[in-house]
């Protein structure tokens, strides 16, 4: 006996908290309900040993103790949740009795004590036991039940919030490597360069200009909390985002932009699918002597929304990794719609890259609806369109004092 104690003591050792837990709270409820039959028996006139009174409350609670392991096994592969409630119910009921005859059967091997034999009965005590027993071991199962369904509904609300702040996290690491980007140097150089070369010649080329700037700063500084955002808003800063850069590239930056008109009013991740933008300019186009096409292309199919972003740049070499941000943008997508979402990336060096994500289709709330998200095949996203058509570029100068 102590060399089988002294072999499965490592395998227990992790889990001796629990043990200690379990055991202490069943022989609480032993001592409880010895002690008041205890009192009960005093109170009519019996005055009887403690101990043998206490023996089968111990004796029936802590071979409960030794079951709970397997209750709560039970109770997590099969739920008392829906869809199938009904289904899981009858299986606990099932275990009760198959249980609840385990726990009689341990007590007849260890001659624990019943709490009544009649004087006539002549039949296996096993049988009595079960019939005396089952009623009370209904207190003992259906409990462990609920108990581990709360524990496993506390685990899921806390892996939720987890996940949660996750998605708080990442988004904020997305807007501030967005905004390092949009910020670097050069950029700004490149604008601003491209803003005062047109102050003369097109003063309201110009002025569309700085309102595309000040919308993409607005949006990286932004505060906000939201994972996902109307469709229409994020290819606002898709088109304020590439009429800047083609002010920059002038005839080497051709863009196809196409949105389905029934994926108009999708909701789709913040920011992300600027920065799949911007990861293709910056490192598929840029880096080319030639012209380059980039295309953009949103559909929906049943309940699916593709979205791809293709260029035909400089592509990755064979022997590297997508980057960090593309890392982020699967990591973001896997929070929000885990095992519903894909992400696939194909590259040839020297003919471009294209990135496709799949993710589950929904309408967004608030005001994203088809205004300003139509869009079709070989937009043109020349500076002059857009902004000022939609009267944004107004300018909205403050009163001073």
């Amino acid at each position: 006996m102590l060399a089988l104690v002294a072999a499965i003591r490592p395998a227990l050792k992790p889990y001796a908290r629990q043990i200690a837990i379990v055991f202490g709270l069943w022989t609480l409820v032993a001592l409880c309900s010895g002690l008041a039959d205890y009192a009960y028996l005093r109170a009519v006139g019996v005055q009887p040993p403690l101990l043998p009174v206490l023996r089968r409350p111990l004796t029936e609670q802590w071979i409960w103790a030794l079951l709970t392991p397997l209750v709560f096994h039970l109770a997590r592969r099969v739920p008392l949740a829906r869809p199938h409630a009904a289904r899981a119910f009858a299986f606990h009921v099932a275990c009760f009795f198959a249980l609840s005859f385990v726990h009689c059967a341990i007590a007849e091997a260890l001659h624990g004590p019943l709490a009544s034999i009649p004087a006539h009965f002549k039949g296996p005590t096993l049988l009595l036991r079960f019939l005396q027993e089952v009623y009370s071991d209904v207190w003992m199962y259906w409990p462990l039940v609920g108990i581990r369904g709360w524990l496993d509904a506390q685990a899921r609300e806390r892996e939720r919030e987890r996940q949660a702040m996750g998605l708080e996290r990442s988004l904020a690491e997305t807007k501030l490597s967005l905004l390092r980007a949009q910020i670097q140097p050069h950029f700004l150089f490149n604008t601003l360069h491209a803003i005062s070369a047109l102050l003369r010649v097109d003063p309201r080329a110009a002025e569309d200009m700085v309102a595309d700037l000040a919308e993409i700063l607005r949006a990286s500084f932004a505060d906000g909390a939201a994972q996902e955002v109307p469709l229409a808003r994020e290819l606002e800063l898709v088109r304020c985002y590439l009429r800047i850069q083609q002010a920059r590239f002038g005839d080497r930056l051709m863009v196809d932009l196409h949105v389905a008109d029934d994926a108009a009013d999708a909701a789709v991740p913040a920011l992300m699918l600027q920065s799949l933008v911007e990861n293709a300019v910056v490192h598929g186009i840029a880096p080319l002597a030639r012209p380059g096409r980039l295309a953009v292309r949103i559909v929906r199919a049943a309940d699916r929304l593709s979205i791809e972003v293709a260029d035909d740049g400089a592509g990755l070499p064979a022997e590297q990794s997508p980057g960090l941000g593309l890392a982020n943008t699967r990591a973001r997508l896997a929070q929000l719609h885990g095992d519903a979402q894909a992400l696939a990336i194909a590259s040839t060096p020297g003919r471009g890259t294209t990135v496709t994500l799949q993710i589950p289709y929904r309408r967004a709330g608030g005001d994203a609806s088809a205004d300003g998200a139509h869009e079709h095949a070989h937009e043109d996203l020349h500076p002059d369109r857009g902004r000022r058509a939609a009267g944004a570029a107004q300018p909205v100068v403050a009163a001073g004092g």
